[in-house]
């Protein structure tokens, strides 16, 4: 071989080798790569495509009144999907042992009409999925499927149908208290009412199952199984009565399509406890079909509404006079139907009538606004306006109920002429019907308020019961200034121009109407348009429970009498109901209106 041949062999060989190593170098560098530098990740990829895992669904919690009657639970529903790879005809065996193929076409008229689509529906979501991807597994064929739906699919033995189970959230009563129960969204978040405000207690955790499958058979290993168990909501027990709530509901409906209203309330509460047993409104709320309810009356009106209470407050204004010794029952003030003050303030009453001398208990039963101005003023506004505070007024929510108002009351020293009258009749300032409740609830417990609840306890999933925090009781007036006004409102209710329309056969019950002007905005009021609502408490001598009633601009009757036919089947239904024994029907003193 000659010189240069012996190169070019010697140069061959060196590229070949050259080549060789560079190729030895790429594995190499793969290998550091793969082992070394990425190794976790491949690892994690290589066990994610040889792992499964399903969710654990956690159930939320029940939601139940005092007798342990459920308002709210969860039940499965279920998301079906679709394997359009696999979708076609199936070979079937009949009853009588023949083969035959049931057709795509034939399968897609069968699922159907139980999820509620029509056979072109159908197979237009399988070729919609294979069009936008010509390797598609999976599509969703179906969600929120009831039990008897899902087991009608699994009856038609289709192999490429999929089952998810979620749990869904219904209410057995339907509307009955659908107002205070609230509502989740579809995807289970709680957004309004109860379900929000006691979340905490109600909601679940969910787990996962893990497990190992076979990278050929993609079959289930057994024993290789992880779990971290779901976690069960707890459950609230309310202080409501269902049934009681139902009964107020039906009531407060028929009695404010009657009164042409716009809207209408019942609140009943325990005198010794301040349990709520019923909060009722109309118009109501179907938590089970949200949508179907105008988003005004989604919320409870209960809570939700502000209003001068009017003449509801002319008690608290007694109140005041009686425990700060300016006044008696029995104390007089001359009073006309209207009158122009000395400091330039200008008060009527809503009836005619001649100039009288009142008692303080007869300016109650007549509910002359006048009147009231005069004892007013044996008072100043700041002694005033600190018993409006005593009694709750501007001092924030009563319950704590999600959306619940507060009302609003002006520092004293802002209070104008007009002000300085109109805050001794329930005007000037602004409530909510807990507020009002609660007032009245402490005339009748003797004088000592205990406050309002609606929440009993809840009861975590392993059986421990907690008792819902409750603020301490607290005396806000003495005894005998509370048997006084419990004495003065039974004579408002025996001597009061509705008597006869709220009298209760077998019991003599205390009470106070109120017709409060309504706002119109630019600060005035609207005219013939009025709030009006009644309170009382049973027995009058000795109080049980608180009710009241409002009903929001109504047109038939547009003053508090309007409210006297639902305060009356109200106040009997919950004496009836609760087996009050019946008792005295009248006052054991009845007290002169006038001097």
């Amino acid at each position: 071989m000659n010189p240069i041949a012996k190169r070019t062999s010697r140069r061959r060989t060196m590229v070949a080798s050259g080549i060789v190593l560079l190729v030895l170098g790429g594995f190499v560098l793969r290998l550091i790569d793969i082992q070394v530098v990425h190794a976790a990740e491949h690892v994690s990829d290589a066990g994610s495509k040889m792992t499964g895992s399903q969710t654990l669904w956690g159930t939320r919690g029940t939601i139940v009144d005092q007798h342990g009657v459920v308002m709210a639970s969860s039940t499965m529903q279920y998301d079906v999907g679709i394997d359009p790879a696999l979708v076609g005809d199936i070979k079937r065996l009949s009853e009588d042992g023949k083969k035959y193929t049931q057709t795509w076409d034939e399968q897609a008229r069968l699922i159907a009409p139980i999820i509620g689509r029509t056979a072109d529906e159908v197979k237009k979501i399988v070729a919609d999925a294979k069009t936008a991807d010509p390797d598609a597994r999976w599509a969703q064929l179906a969600k929120h499927l009831s039990t008897a739906q899902f087991t009608a699919l699994r009856a038609l033995e289709v192999p490429y149908l999929s089952y998810e189970p979620r749990p869904s959230r219904s209410y057995p009563n339907g509307a009955v208290a659908g107002n205070l129960l609230g509502f989740e969204s579809t995807d289970g978040d709680a957004l309004a009412g109860i379900e929000r405000w006691q979340d905490s207690c109600l909601e679940s955790k969910n787990g996962e199952e893990t497990y190992q499958i076979g990278a050929t058979d993609n079959i289930r290993i057994p024993g290789s199984e992880k779990v971290t168990p779901a976690v069960d909501g707890g459950e609230v027990r309310l202080t409501l009565d269902s049934d009681l709530q139902w009964y107020m509901e039906q009531m407060i409906a028929e009695e404010a399509q009657n009164q042409n209203a716009i809207s209408g309330t019942v609140m009943v509460a325990d005198v010794k406890t301040g349990a709520i047993r019923a909060a009722a409104q109309y118009p109501s709320m179907d938590p089970n079909d949200v949508l179907a309810t105008d988003p005004a009356y989604r919320g409870s009106l209960v809570f939700g509404t502000t209003f001068e209470p009017g003449s509801t407050f002319k008690a608290i204004t007694a109140a005041s006079l009686i425990e700060e010794g300016v006044a008696t029952p029995m104390t007089p003030v001359t009073a006309g139907d209207w009158e122009k003050f000395p400091n330039g303030a200008a008060l009527g009453d809503s009836h005619s009538h001649p100039v009288q001398t009142y008692t303080l208990a007869g300016a109650l039963i007549d509910s002359s606004n006048v009147a009231l101005s005069h004892y007013g003023d044996m008072l100043d506004d700041k002694t005033r306006w600190e018993w409006l505070k005593k009694f709750g007024i501007g001092e924030g929510k009563v319950v704590g109920f999600p959306g619940e108002e507060n009302g609003v009351l002006r520092d004293w020293d802002t209070w104008d002429s007009q002000t300085h009258y109109t805050t001794t009749f329930g005007q000037g300032f602004t409530a909510t019907i807990p507020q009002v409740v609660s007032a009245y609830q402490t005339i009748a417990n003797d004088g000592v308020r205990v406050p309002l609840t609606l929440v009993e306890s809840c009861t975590t999933p392993d059986g421990k019961v907690e008792k819902a925090k409750q603020e301490k009781s607290e005396r806000i007036i003495s005894e005998s200034t509370a048997a006084d006004l419990q004495l003065m409102l039974e004579n408002v209710a025996f001597q009061s121009s509705v008597a006869d329309a709220i009298r209760v056969p077998g019991y003599s019950i205390a009470t106070k109407t109120g017709t409060a002007q309504k706002t119109n905005g630019n600060g005035g009021y609207k005219a013939g348009l009025y709030f009006t609502s009644m309170v009382g408490f049973a027995p009058a001598d000795d109080p049980q429970y608180v009710v009241m009633i409002t009903l929001d601009e109504p047109k038939r009757v547009t003053s508090s009498a309007a409210t006297a036919p639902a305060m009356q089947k109200a106040m009997t239904h919950v004496l009836q109901s609760y087996r009050i024994v019946p008792g005295r029907s009248e006052p054991e003193t009845v007290l002169p209106e006038f001097k």
